[in-house]
């Protein structure tokens, strides 16, 4: 089989040897447990299987420990969350299961339902897999997720140890192999007809879906749904009429998705575990901190981010277009005829895990420059000093005019407001809009000409910057139904609309506010 191996399988398959070199090298038996006598032994034994989080902690630290790649000291030991132990209950107490796992990218998916789960159920005392398919994107991806559990099985000693050799000299290949046991083990890739299931002595009780989707399949709705197909005709059709556990696990890294269509489907039990909460706090505490998570989320990016770890996907929305973002360098700002900054604290203002939007914009001419943007999941606090900021940064011949929807405008806020006022010794001069608003897309389709027809410029010294680009990805995944944050977009309408209204009379007399000396001019 080596002769025909091409490069890339080679490469794997010499991983997966150092893999099983490393399962052999760290799950050696303790001098305490191999003095057990039987009776403790057996009792061990029992309380393991008994106890998912134990049973994982014991046979599994060498996934569970973090280690220094240089030395191999262990940095970290990392407990199941949760939401893992959960699932194997929830896995193990239902035998005619079909079930969706959405959960985070790095949130051990794969390790739990593909590896951990499985054994923990063919060891306990009436074994509850006899037959097990995996399914990949590939008939290789799949046997390397296979692979993992067929490593753990070979070489891992306390394992061997306690549940004795299971290797199966006569049967024991690369994506298709027998326990001495008898429990067996095939990986297919997506789309392959499962070969031969129905005529086998067992039909698969067992079968994971670990990552079908991709990007360039879910660009192809024909192909999702013939995927779709697939999965609920040939691979659950390989159960015996329905009987076993049908598990598919995965990002909804599309609303067009195999992934989807499985969750929306009755009779489905859906997982959905999404990385932080409201508030931005991990999930997973035992394995990373809020300010890891933040630093994750800072490097990838606002899109990546919701996709891979949020499970809200962001595609290209159907009010906006990429080619009707254009950028400029503005103005200095006495030269505008008019200045609105429009803020959209969002509903949920006491929490952090929640868009606020500041937008400063102005008008000359016909065109629209949006100047400067705040875009944060932030405090109300964080997002009124920002504002006082932007104020003290003001020139002192620019007349800017402050407005935020009457509806925000309450007691928790104006207090925050007042709050750092004074502090900086004035108050912001910030006016509510107490237009009756129609719905919010509606108000924001009714402005998305003016990008067409090429109106609308954004500030090019800030086009990097994490607050335009949030803003502009909020702006161009907005449709109709979509789940994405719209705080930018929706202050965007807001400011708009009052530079449109009229650009030479001023909406409310202007109170003269004596302002520090400007820290920078644009």
């Amino acid at each position: 089989m080596g002769a025909k191996m091409t490069k890339e399988q080679k490469e794997a398959f010499e991983r997966w040897q150092e893999h099983c070199r490393e399962v052999q090298t760290l799950t050696a038996v303790s001098m305490a447990v191999a003095k057990e006598t039987p009776v403790e032994r057996d009792r061990r034994i029992k309380r393991l299987l008994s106890n998912y989080d134990e049973f994982c902690e014991y046979y599994f630290a060498h996934f569970l420990t973090l280690r220094d790649k240089t030395t191999g000291e262990v940095i970290k030991t990392v407990h199941n969350a949760p939401f893992h132990t959960k699932a194997a209950l929830r896995i193990r107490e239902t035998p005619n299961l079909k079930a969706v796992f959405k959960w985070p990218r790095g949130h051990a998916k794969s390790t739990h339902i593909g590896v951990f789960i499985p054994l923990w159920l063919i060891f306990q005392p009436k074994r509850l897999i006899n037959f097990m398919i995996t399914v990949g994107k590939s008939e290789d991806s799949a046997t390397r997720l296979l692979g993992d559990l067929q490593a753990e099985l070979e070489f891992n000693q306390k394992l061997i140890a306690d549940f004795g050799e299971q290797k199966n000299l006569g049967s024991w290949l690369e994506g298709e192999f027998k326990t001495k046991g008898g429990a067996k083990f095939l990986a297919v890739g997506r789309g392959q007809s499962p070969r031969g299931l129905r005529d086998r002595e067992a039909r698969p009780d067992y079968i994971v879906i670990d990552d079908l989707d991709d990007d360039e399949l879910c660009r192809n709705e024909k192909r999702v749904k013939d995927l779709t197909d697939w999965v609920k005709e040939a691979l659950f059709g390989a159960l015996d009429v329905g009987r076993g556990r049908f598990i598919m696990v995965g990002n909804l890294i599309s609303k067009n998705s195999v992934l989807a269509n499985i969750a929306a489907a009755k009779g489905v039990h859906v997982s959905e575990i999404k990385a932080v909460d409201r508030d931005g706090n991990p999930v997973w505490v035992e394995k990373w901190t809020k300010e890891e998570a933040q630093a994750y989320k800072d490097f990838v990016g606002y899109r990546a981010w919701e996709k891979e770890m949020m499970h809200n996907p962001i595609t290209d929305g159907t009010i906006f277009r990429h080619e009707w973002i254009r950028y400029k360098k503005v103005l200095p700002l006495d030269k505008y005829d008019m200045l609105v900054c429009y803020t959209d604290p969002s509903f949920k203002s006491t929490t952090a895990n929640d868009y606020k939007a500041c937008r400063l914009w102005g008008k000359i001419g016909s065109e629209l420059h949006l100047i400067d943007t705040y875009v944060r999941q932030d405090t109300v606090s964080g997002m009124v000093r920002w504002l006082y900021n932007l104020y003290e940064r003001l020139p002192e011949n620019a007349v800017v005019t402050f407005y935020m929807e009457a509806n925000f405008m309450q007691d928790i806020i104006l207090d925050e407001f007042a709050t750092e006022g004074n502090l900086r010794g004035y108050q912001l001069p910030i006016m509510p809009d107490t237009r009756k608003k129609p719905e919010k897309i509606q108000r924001i389709e009714a402005v998305s000409p003016l990008w067409e027809r090429g109106f609308v410029f954004y500030n090019e010294a800030l086009k990097d910057s994490p607050d335009m680009e949030v803003g502009i990805e909020q702006t161009l995944a907005l449709e109709r139904g979509s789940r994405v944050h719209d705080d930018a977009p929706d202050a965007d309408e807001g400011a708009i609309w009052f530079l449109q209204r009229s650009t030479r009379q001023e909406t409310f007399k202007t109170v003269s506010i004596p302002r520090r000396h400007p820290k920078n001019s644009w």
